[in-house]
């Protein structure tokens, strides 16, 4: 059997790659980021809680696309970054400084390295133009970027970062010459971590462990510590029934 071409080795890629746009407010970045996705062979796009409901079929949406027309046609709008991240493994955020509590803050060639040597199904999450990521989205991802910048003017443009993350993580993944990424089905996605933290935070609340009026963070630390932890399915089920018989003893 020949070798597959250098389009389909990079489609391959692309099926473990997703980039995620939190409330963008502006359709010609949507479009934008979509050229900026396919000129760098990744096609999965979801924007969560848009400005604009219909922002995919939008003029302006499609005009900054240019060419990029097939990406917009597949992409998804989803109510929340909960929704955008089912089926991924590994979600990194971006953001233009450090937070005080969640993921390291490192430089995208940094991380990308070793993360291009996994078998995670990768998430890039992007924040609003004006705000960026709130804590909580951010406290939701395995690994935190920054883009290096000129200190006295750090600000860059939606579509601009997103061209700049997938032209870093494709040269990570060697360019468009390179074997396909084989995700790990056995990992646990985003889905069921998130589905995991759900039933602990009612046992803890059940055992009198968690406060709701006072959670002290211990949700996103938890959610924080799972991520470390890189969980398998199998996993995830032993948590859950420990969860389970601890509620059970009430």
């Amino acid at each position: 059997m020949p070798d597959p071409t250098p389009a389909a080795r990079a489609a391959s890629v692309a099926d473990a790659t997703r980039f995620v746009l939190v409330q963008p407010s502006h359709a010609g970045n949507v479009g934008a980021a979509a050229r900026a996705m396919k000129v760098m062979g990744f096609d999965d796009l979801v924007l969560v809680a848009p400005r604009h409901a219909e922002v995919l079929a939008m003029p302006e949406t499609v005009a900054r696309a240019s060419g990029a027309a097939d990406i917009l046609a597949r992409a998804r709008v989803v109510p929340t970054l909960a929704d955008a991240l089912h089926g991924m493994t590994w979600a990194v955020a971006t953001a233009m400084t450090p937070r005080d509590f969640g993921p390291p803050t490192q430089a995208p060639r940094e991380h990308f390295a070793a993360l291009a040597a996994t078998a995670h199904r990768v998430a890039f999450v992007f924040g609003p133009e004006r705000t960026g990521l709130a804590n909580d989205d951010v406290y939701r991802c395995h690994a935190c970027v920054s883009i290096p910048t000129d200190p006295a003017y750090g600000s860059l443009n939606l579509a601009q970062a997103v061209q700049l993350i997938a032209y870093d993580w494709r040269q990570a993944l060697g360019g468009f010459a390179v074997a396909p990424r084989t995700p790990d089905a056995t990992l646990a996605d985003a889905a069921a971590i998130d589905g995991l933290l759900q039933h602990w935070q009612r046992t803890l609340v059940a055992i009198d462990f968690l406060d709701p009026a006072a959670p002290r963070k211990l949700m996103p630390r938890l959610q924080q510590l799972l991520n470390r932890a890189q969980l398998t399915l199998e996993e995830v089920h032993i948590l859950r029934g420990i969860a389970r018989a601890a509620a059970g003893r009430r």
